[in-house]
């Protein structure tokens, strides 16, 4: 108890001090104020900006965020599992620019994205009406990322910390200051990161073997950009590659010693992206397509052929979206795309009995909502929208969903905006849900006639603003019906042989999210609180969960960045959690996850900034998955070079 009353207060005592300090400071003290250069932010929701065993990646930014829940294997940049207001990695989306990103094969790959984050702007977290609207193939939420402008500068890397952690990454970019090319100024950037390590677990495997958790990563991007006062076009290319090794990695047993588990995944992604602004009141219009390709290699080593997973998914897709106004106040908001893919592997097929009916899928979906503003004096507004979007598939049956939200919005007062919404959204299972044998003995069994799931969603929020603080507030519940769970009767899973098994599941959530932020002269401070309730449906003799059921009941986000002075700054991120009951999690349900990083930003050479931090500052063995092991404390010293 006392760690986490100290983790938790450090933040709130340097903010109280500094708040003090700065409103007694004289011109003096002022005087000798260092100005600092800031660093590469990722996110504005989070304190540290990119994670100690390895490089950063998009998924970095969302270890600490307040509405994103990173369970991860190993560490996040590894293999984590993204989810949203209690969903689960199945329901979680991801878009770039105007083009929602998915894996067909298995949630777990959709946070495979090979970019670099200094080319993409902060994460936004989309719920509710938003990712009915603008999502795809996903119920719960959704990340969306922006092209970030490029700029004429860079910033290389490079750090080494514990079990022969070795790390760094290259980012360059030039972009012209005058219009070149039609009127368009021209730029490209790069970017080539890699890290590798001896990793941080070492352990005996059920044969008596001497494992480590020893990875190795690469990343390579480029990218060219034409842009004007009010458009913008991208066009990217990236590959990364991961391999790695972690005990009890997916097949974990409660009755089994720990089993070397590795991973090995390619993944290339090709984007055309544009984006134009047509106005001040917010009307845009972008659009783009993309073409992945990802392929995994999973095996357990020492227990034959059958343990040995390829598979290979390709995806081409295309969408746009965008908002026009028709008249004075009123507008109308669009939204179209589609998604064709296909799977090679060699567990998953469509031979047997009870295996896959296919192994290639064509998605489209459109959406279309008009949107009246009604003006109250006053500098109050009152919007309201109503929509519906059609989704639809060459394998299964087309889905209509509606959508409707209102809106006061004020200028000026303390509730900046009040908002309630409803929404439903639906999505098509995954390759390794449909496809895998539903046979005893299978590792993970499938289900060919899984449906179509569909989720409603009610919402009601605020925003405020008082001084310097900002607070965002929210209450919902969610409807799943015939959400993918992987589900387990606990009494039969014990052995190599057991599996889980891919269900259709009913399942409803009532939430609360609170989000609020202070800046004093001295100290940024953000923090975040989530409350989540689960009402399940699930079927005898499936009476556990390791997804569905795998949330925090109770979820406290608390982070600061404290400006020391004489160049130096404290980022600190706190995570404290009581997660739901679950029959096969050990080490207990409640946790805190400190990281702490102090950085020096070097006088008389600008841009250069010395760094050293921690995460799992207090070495918990929380298990983020029940039965796969926590990482443990882990730290990392180097240097950054910004220009």
């Amino acid at each position: 108890m006392s760690k986490t009353f100290i983790a938790l207060c450090a933040p709130l005592t340097l903010a109280s001090a500094f708040a003090a300090e700065a409103g007694s400071a004289t011109a003096a003290a002022a005087d000798d104020a260092v100005v600092l250069d800031p660093l590469t932010v990722f996110s504005s929701r989070v304190a540290l900006q990119e994670p100690s065993a390895t490089f950063a990646a998009p998924v970095s930014a969302l270890r600490y965020e307040p509405q994103v829940d990173v369970q991860s294997r190993n560490f996040a940049e590894g293999q984590a599992d993204v989810t949203i207001r209690g969903g689960t990695f199945e329901n979680t989306g991801f878009s770039v620019g105007a083009l929602p990103i998915y894996d067909p094969q298995t949630g777990h790959y959709s946070a495979e994205l090979p970019v670099s984050p200094y080319m993409l702007g902060a994460p936004e977290v989309r719920v509710g009406a938003a990712q009915a609207a603008s999502g795809f193939n996903a119920t719960a939420g959704g990340v969306a990322y922006g092209w970030r402008p490029i700029r004429t500068g860079g910033a290389v890397s490079a750090a080494t910390g514990n079990d022969e952690l070795a790390r760094g990454e290259v980012y360059g970019g030039v972009a012209s200051e005058k219009a070149v090319l039609g009127g368009f100024r021209i730029g490209a950037d790069v970017s080539v990161a890699e890290a590798k390590g001896d990793g941080v677990r070492a352990w005996r495997d059920t044969n008596g073997a001497a494992r480590r958790s020893e990875f190795e990563f690469g990343r390579a991007n480029g990218r060219v950009q034409l842009a004007n006062a009010v458009s913008q076009t991208d066009f990217f290319a990236g590959y990364q590659s991961k391999d790695f090794t972690w005990p009890n990695l997916y097949a974990a047993r409660p009755t089994t010693a720990l089993r070397a588990e590795r991973e090995q995944i390619q993944t290339k992604l090709f984007v055309v992206n544009h984006r134009t602004e047509l106005g001040a009141d917010g009307d845009y219009v972008q659009a783009g397509a993309y073409y992945r390709g990802n392929r995994d290699h999973y095996s357990i080593p020492l227990f034959g052929p059958a343990t040995d997973s390829r598979h290979q998914t390709l995806v081409r897709g295309a969408a746009l979206d965008g908002r026009q106004s028709l008249l004075e106040n009123t507008a109308v908001r669009y939204a179209a795309g589609m998604a064709d893919d296909d799977l090679d592997s060699n567990t998953l097929n469509t031979t047997g009995p009870g295996n896959g009916r296919f192994m290639s899928r064509t998605q489209a979906y459109g959406m279309l909502a008009g949107e009246q503003t009604f003006s109250l004096g006053e500098k109050r507004d009152l919007v309201a929208t109503a929509g519906a979007r059609y989704d639809d598939s060459n394998r299964e049956g087309g889905e209509a969903s509606p959508l409707a939200s209102v809106e006061l919005k004020q200028v000026g007062a303390p509730l900046r905006r009040v908002y309630a919404s409803y929404s439903e959204s639906t999505q098509l299972p995954t390759y390794q849900a449909l496809n895998a044998s539903p046979a005893a003995g299978a590792l993970f069994r499938g289900d060919r006639d899984l449906p179509r799931a569909t989720a409603q969603n009610i919402e009601l929020g605020a925003e405020f603003a008082s001084g310097a603080w900002t607070t965002q507030a929210a209450v919902f519940y969610r409807a799943d019906e015939n959400l993918l769970d992987y589900v387990f009767n606990p009494a039969a899973l014990v052995g190599p042989a057991s599996g889980r098994s891919a269900a259709a599941v009913d399942l409803d959530t009532l939430g609360f999210e609170l989000f609020a932020t202070r800046t004093w002269e001295r100290v940024d401070l953000f923090a975040g609180y989530t409350y989540l309730h689960k009402d399940d449906n699930y079927v005898a003799p499936f009476n556990g969960s390791f997804y569905a059921l795998n949330y925090a009941e109770h979820r406290l986000t608390l982070g600061a960045i404290g400006r020391l002075g004489g160049g130096f700054e404290l980022r600190v991120d706190n995570e404290l959690r009581r997660q739901a009951e679950n029959p096969l999690r050990r080490n207990g349900r409640d946790n805190l996850d400190t990281a702490v990083g102090l950085f020096y930003h070097v006088p008389g050479v600008k841009g250069l900034v010395l760094n050293a931090q921690v995460e799992n500052l207090w070495g918990t063995d929380y298990q983020d998955v029940p039965l796969v092991p926590h990482t443990p404390r882990t730290w990392s010293a180097g240097a950054t070079y910004v220009w």
